[in-house]
């Protein structure tokens, strides 16, 4: 299957949803085999970091590779992460939010990637969040790792991130999938993998589970409310990500698996749609 080779400049935007984020890369995969080259990339939070990967010149494949390898040995990542746990916990947060997130984005991201954003080989763009004005900041330029944490700092998990002298937290909090911050592009190509939690009456989630959950309805409320007032990519592909959970890190390979039966149709859909736009614009 190939796509009709374009005039148009693509861009890519990516999604937040933690480790259900691992979907993304079987849109990447479907991109790069039809040929495509973005233009531009743009990601919030896990998309933030994927797509910063994406941007840097690794295939979707590669994502792949590097991302099975290093959840391969469920005990190998839980020791490196645990050599990168806070020294002193406060009775007060008992842990919570106190992971250095910097640090744990050097500790596993490929060692190859650019020190800047504007050293990646695509133009990208990463979401955060003005933990004190409450706005949404568009980070196109400065130092890469500082960047993609101040998209992916989960305030569950990881302490706030202080970039351009601003407090930084999770960009899904005001822009879960930044489709309308891709610059300079024709055609948007739009990912998002979050999934409602499931379950019902009998079923209880415990704290942990509760509280994920909660940003994960956070984030589909806003995307729904931005689509519902007339904002929307001209693809927007829904990986699914079934049951696992933001936390299911170590699950990156089914998380994978369970996406890819739909690769073939991802395809289809942006083919047809460029096709489309093709035909509308002779």
């Amino acid at each position: 299957m190939h796509a009709p080779s374009p005039s148009l400049r693509i861009g890519v935007a990516l999604g937040g949803g933690a480790a259900q984020g691992f979907a993304h890369i079987t849109v990447l995969e479907a991109i790069d085999e039809l040929g495509l080259k973005p233009a531009a990339v743009a990601g919030t939070s896990m998309g933030a970091i994927i797509g910063a990967a994406y941007a840097a010149g690794m295939s979707g494949h590669d994502i792949r590779g590097f991302a099975i390898n290093l959840f391969r040995r469920r005990s190998d990542f839980l020791g490196r992460l645990w050599q990168l746990r806070p020294r002193r916990i406060s009775e007060v947060s008992l842990g919570l939010g106190q992971f250095d997130l910097q640090k744990t984005l050097r500790a596993f991201l490929p060692p190859f990637l650019p020190e800047t954003v504007e050293g990646l080989a695509v133009p990208f763009t990463a979401i955060a969040t003005d933990f004190y004005a409450g706005t949404e900041v568009v980070i196109r330029t400065g130092p890469l790792i500082p960047a993609i944490a101040a998209s992916s700092a989960v305030p569950i998990l990881f302490q706030p991130v202080v970039f351009d002298g601003r407090v930084m937290i999770d960009g899904g909090c005001v822009n879960p999938v930044p489709f309308d911050r891709l610059g300079g592009v024709d055609f948007v190509i739009a990912s998002d993998v979050v999934s409602l939690p499931r379950g019902g009456p009998h079923r209880v989630p415990g704290p942990v589970q509760a509280a994920f959950g909660s940003v994960v309805l956070v984030l589909n409320t806003i995307l729904k409310e931005k689509l519902r007032n007339g904002a929307r990519p001209d693809v927007l592909i829904n990986p699914p990500t079934g049951d696992f959970g933001p936390m299911d890190f170590t699950k990156a390979a089914a998380i994978i698996r369970m996406s890819e039966p739909g690769k073939d149709a991802v395809k289809r859909q942006i083919a047809a749609a460029i096709e489309a736009r093709m035909a509308a614009g002779r």
